[in-house]
């Protein structure tokens, strides 16, 4: 089976699409193959859509994991927004948050052995820019953005 390439005039320049399911991580590759179908829809070359894809995913497992605590009745929703220059995705669980100052850094060599705690600090690596906002009607949201031309706010252009 050959891969599809994604010309300038099939490129996907605006759009939302939402997907809500169970707190379980059975749908993580599902999560992961719809991010990847995604990014390249939006013209992201092969390794930012890896990148993309293993941020949302370690997003999700966060979600269904800390956030919702395994509980299957919780649903996350992983929202992917389409823009001319950039991939903005939202994935919100239901559970009851967390203040990101105390995430220990997994940098710290009493932390490098630990099994877990380097998701946060793997998708800040990745992606361009995220953000949390707990939500009102509880939950929390994380909102990682990824531009086309892979420049970080702030960035000058060496042009």
């Amino acid at each position: 089976m050959e891969s599809e390439q994604i010309t300038g005039q099939d490129r996907v320049t605006n759009g939302e699409v939402e997907i809500f399911f169970g707190s379980r991580f059975g749908y993580l590759d599902l999560i992961q193959d719809f991010s990847e179908a995604i990014g390249r829809w939006v013209g992201f070359d092969e390794d930012s859509r890896y990148w993309i894809g293993l941020s949302i995913r370690e997003s999700v497992t966060n979600a269904i994991q800390h956030g919702n605590k395994l509980d299957e009745s919780k649903k996350v929703s992983v929202r992917f927004q389409i823009m001319p220059d950039r991939l903005v995705i939202c994935v919100q669980d239901q559970g009851e948050g967390f203040d990101d100052s105390e995430i220990p850094d997994p940098l710290d060599p009493e932390n490098l052995l630990k099994p877990s705690g380097r998701g946060i600090f793997y998708v800040r690596s990745f992606m361009d820019d995220v953000r949390y906002r707990a939500l009102p009607g509880g939950g929390l949201e994380m909102r990682m953005e990824k531009r086309l031309d892979h420049q970080k706010e702030g960035d000058e252009n060496e042009n």
